[in-house]
C-alpha cells in the first residue's frame, strides 16, 4: 500500500525561503528521495509597486515569509532530510510529536496546488449560481477570467442588471 503524499510546512530562518528550498531539491537528488519528497515550494505572488519616482513596476513577494511548502511522505529519512537542511528551523505543528499534514481544504485556501476546473459555458450564456449569497439566481456570463478563477455574471435583480463576481466553479451552466 503506498501512502499518499501531503504537504507540511517547513519554517526557516526569515530570507532563508529560497536557500532551504534550492539545498532541499539538491539533497532530494542526491540521496534518491524523488520518491519521498515530491515538490517543494515557496508560495509568491507578483505584485505591482509604485516607485518613488512614481513608476510602476513588478515585484515578487514571498505570500508566506519564513516559509517552504513539502510535499512529501513523512518517514524518518525523508523527515531527518528536510529537517537537517541548513536554515530550515523545523516544521510547524506541536513540536513534541511528529508534524501534521495540511488538509485539502488547507491546501485549496492557500492556494498551493492549483485545481483544474472544467468549465463548460462561456461568455454569452446563461448560468445557474449553485453557491453563495446568490444561490439559485439565473445569470448571464459578461466575462471570465480563467486564470484569476473568476467570473462576472450579470443577475437581473428588482428589475436591475446586477454584476456579481463569482467563482469559476460557482456557477454552471442553465441545463
Amino acid at each position: 500500500m503506498a501512502e499518499e503524499a501531503k504537504w507540511y510546512v517547513v519554517h526557516t530562518y526569515s530570507g532563508y525561503e529560497n536557500k532551504v528550498a534550492s539545498n532541499l531539491e539538491k539533497t532530494v537528488e542526491n540521496r534518491s528521495l524523488q520518491d519521498l519528497i515530491q515538490e517543494i515550494r515557496v508560495p509568491t505572488e507578483t505584485v505591482t509597486e509604485i516607485t518613488d519616482a512614481g513608476k510602476r513596476k513588478e515585484v515578487e513577494r514571498k505570500i508566506f515569509p519564513g516559509y517552504v511548502m513539502v510535499k512529501m511522505i513523512m518517514t524518518d529519512e525523508s523527515w531527518y532530510a528536510v529537517r537537517n537542511i541548513r536554515g530550515c528551523t523545523g516544521f510547524v505543528g506541536p513540536s513534541s510529536s511528529k508534524p501534521i499534514p495540511l488538509t485539502e481544504e488547507e491546501v485549496a485556501r492557500l492556494g498551493i496546488e492549483q485545481r483544474q476546473v472544467e468549465i463548460s459555458y462561456k461568455v454569452g450564456d446563461s448560468v445557474n449560481i449553485v453557491d453563495g449569497p446568490l444561490e439559485g439566481f439565473i445569470g448571464t456570463v459578461e466575462e471570465m477570467d480563467v486564470d484569476k478563477n473568476r467570473i462576472r455574471v450579470i443577475v437581473s435583480m428588482f428589475g436591475r442588471d446586477t454584476p456579481v463576481e463569482l467563482e469559476l466553479d460557482q456557477a454552471e451552466p442553465v441545463e
